[in-house]
């Protein structure tokens, strides 16, 4: 395909796809361990001067929103919740004009304790990962007794209208591949949407392996064996989920099958890392330095440009399936959901 140059106000790619939705990491560092994401004794953190601060990352915000045509933003880490600054950080974006939607993942906790804020802040809505209703199950795979703390995150941000509370939720074969009927009836019963996420490379062991991930398939005939799922009629866009209604609706639930079932034509989002990077992909083996010339004095129209130029390199696709593909250096810590 040809590539047309790049157009003025928005992340275009050379396959047409624009990307509207930013993910934002704010920190690499998080107070979990979770088995399929980091070792017991955690990483190599970035150092402080590496991060970007408060204001670094709020003008590269507005930058997107002003200038490339983002219209929704994601918050994420780590875990967010540990930025000391994180309310500022929020109230700021929502004062951009077009203000854009603003939503938070996270782990919960502390949550209950923070949402009233975020929520007076700016802050539209929650996802929080939640992988098991086990307490001790829970503390083998994130290492750490804090089942209640996420439970009670969720609670809390029902109750502080973060709504709707979106919980996201991994299988892994032979560890709490039996939940699924559990997890979404938790869910109904606490008016929570569940979303099941196929188990992807993006550990930091790089222990993943596609033979023992749980797919799509397997948690939809798990969830058939105790529900009534029918095909969801809403048009799904960009969204990466493909939902189900359940019992005829309008509850739904829905599965982000980004290694089986990928949706790479559709995807409209960009990446910008804790220490100022611009992936195009989550699976991107590349990063495009915007910390570099912010700091280098670059102005607003000039870190546009660096950006709409990361994002014309973006692939057509993951490539997972391709046995030329590699796992990113980063994992998924480091980068952001």
């Amino acid at each position: 395909m040809t590539a047309a140059p790049p157009a003025e106000g928005v992340l275009v790619d050379r396959y047409g796809r624009v990307a509207r939705d930013l993910r934002v990491s704010l920190t690499d560092k998080c107070n979990l361990r979770c088995t399929y994401c980091m070792p017991a004794e955690g990483l190599p953190w970035l150092a402080g001067p590496q991060l970007l601060g408060d204001d670094e990352i709020v003008r590269l915000v507005r930058v997107a929103v002003e200038r490339l045509g983002v219209t929704e933003v994601r918050f994420t880490g780590g875990e967010p919740l540990i930025r000391p600054g994180l309310a500022g950080i929020v109230a700021e974006v929502a004062a951009l004009t077009p203000r854009p939607r603003i939503s938070l993942t996270t782990n919960g906790i502390g949550l209950d304790r923070l949402a009233p804020t975020l929520r007076a802040a700016g802050l539209d809505r929650v996802n929080v990962s939640l992988d098991t209703l086990d307490r001790d199950r829970f503390s083998r795979l994130t290492r750490r007794d804090r089942l209640a703390d996420v439970l009670a995150g969720l609670a809390g941000a029902a109750a502080a209208g973060l709504t709707p509370v979106k919980v996201n939720s991994v299988l892994m074969r032979g560890v709490n591949d039996d939940e699924a009927p559990a997890l979404l009836r938790f869910a109904l019963d606490h008016g929570y949407e569940l979303r099941f996420i196929e188990q992807m490379p993006l550990d930091a062991q790089h222990g993943w392996d596609r033979a023992t991930m749980v797919t799509a398939d397997e948690i939809l005939a798990s969830l058939a064996g105790a529900f009534a799922l029918t095909p969801d009629p809403a048009e799904r866009g960009a969204a990466p989920a493909e939902t189900w209604l359940v019992g005829g609706g309008p509850a739904r639930v829905g599965v982000i099958a980004s290694v089986t079932r990928p949706f790479c034509g559709d995807c409209d989002r960009t990446r910008l890392t804790a220490d100022g990077q611009v992936r195009a992909c989550l699976f991107a083996t590349e990063e495009s330095d915007l910390r570099g010339a912010l700091r280098g004095g670059a102005d607003d129209a000039e870190l546009a440009d660096r950006w709409r130029v990361a994002m014309r390199g973006k692939r057509a696709g993951h490539g997972i399936d391709d046995p030329t593909f590699l796992q990113p250096a980063r994992p998924m810590s480091a980068i952001g959901g």
